[in-house]
C-alpha cells in the first residue's frame, strides 16, 4: 500500500494538543470527532480540550438546560472512580451469561464504551478477565446495569467500569443476549452510538442527536463556573453571586 503525503501529515499530527478554554471552537464539532479520523484534526482537538477540563456534573446540567432531564442514571456508580467519554456500544444479557460480555468486546470498536443491560444483578458478567481483554482491544470503559466482581482487581486497574452492584458469584459462557440494539434503563432509552461520560460522581447519557447541542452548552457552564470561581477567590460569596442577598 501507498504512503501519500497526508498519511506523513496525520501521523505527525499532536494529538495531545490542548485549546485554552475561552478558545475551544464548537460549531461543526459532532460526535464522530471523538476519535481521530485524520481528516478532523481541528474539531478532535477542540472537543478533547473540553472534555479534558468538564465532569459528569457539568455535562448533566448542560443536558438538563436543554432537554429538562439530566442524563444520569443514579444506580449506575464508579467502581474505580476514573473518568472517561466516549460513544456507547449497546449489550442486553442475562445475569447468568458473561459469554455475551466476551462476544461484546470482539464486536465493539477501538474506543467504543461498553454499556450492559443486564437482566437481574444476581450474577456478576464482568470482572478482571474481561476488563484486561476489553482494555487490551482498545475498549474505553464498561458499564454494567447489573454486578461486576474481581473488585480486588478491579480497583486497581487502568480501565473504568461503572456498574449498579457487585457480587463474587458468576454465570456461564452462553453468549445468548443481544449487540447493540436499544436498550432501556430506567426509563432512560439508549441507542449505540449515544454519547457517555462518568467519573467520580456519577454517569450521564446523552443522546447522538443532541450531541453537539450539549457540548456548545457544556462549555458555557464550564466558563459560567470558572467566572465564579475566580469571584468567590476575589471575596464574593455564592449566596451574593447568585443573587440569593
Amino acid at each position: 500500500m501507498a504512503i501519500s503525503p497526508s498519511d506523513v501529515l496525520n501521523k505527525n499530527k499532536n494529538l495531545k494538543k490542548r485549546v485554552d478554554i475561552d478558545k475551544i471552537n464548537l460549531d461543526d464539532v459532532t460526535i464522530d470527532d471523538l476519535k481521530f479520523n485524520g481528516k478532523n484534526y481541528d474539531n478532535h482537538i477542540n472537543l478533547m480540550s473540553l472534555l479534558d477540563n468538564v465532569s459528569a456534573c457539568q455535562v448533566s446540567d448542560a443536558y438538563n438546560g436543554i432537554s429538562r432531564r439530566s442524563g444520569s442514571i443514579q444506580s449506575i456508580k464508579p467502581i474505580n472512580n476514573q473518568k472517561v467519554w466516549g460513544s456507547i456500544f449497546t449489550v442486553e444479557t442475562e445475569s447468568d451469561d458473561w459469554g455475551t460480555s466476551a462476544l461484546a468486546i470482539d464486536e465493539a470498536a477501538e474506543g467504543d464504551i461498553l454499556f450492559f443491560k443486564v437482566s437481574d444483578d444476581d450474577k456478576a458478567i464482568w470482572g478482571e478477565l474481561a476488563s484486561t481483554c476489553a482494555r487490551d482491544n482498545g475498549i474505553k470503559a464498561t458499564v454494567i446495569y447489573g454486578s461486576a466482581r474481581d473488585l480486588d482487581a478491579l480497583l486497581h486497574m487502568d480501565f473504568p467500569v461503572f456498574a449498579s452492584n457487585f457480587c463474587p458469584n458468576a454465570g456461564s459462557a452462553l453468549g445468548l443476549g443481544t449487540l447493540n440494539e436499544p436498550i432501556v434503563v430506567e426509563d432512560v432509552k439508549i441507542n449505540p452510538g449515544d454519547f457517555f461520560i462518568g467519573d467520580e460522581s456519577g454517569i450521564v447519557v446523552i443522546p447522538r442527536e443532541l450531541f453537539n447541542q450539549t457540548m456548545v452548552a457544556t462549555l458555557g457552564v464550564k466558563i459560567k463556573e470558572s467566572k465564579i470561581i475566580d469571584d468567590i477567590a476575589d471575596g464574593k460569596t455564592l449566596a451574593q453571586i447568585t443573587g440569593l442577598k
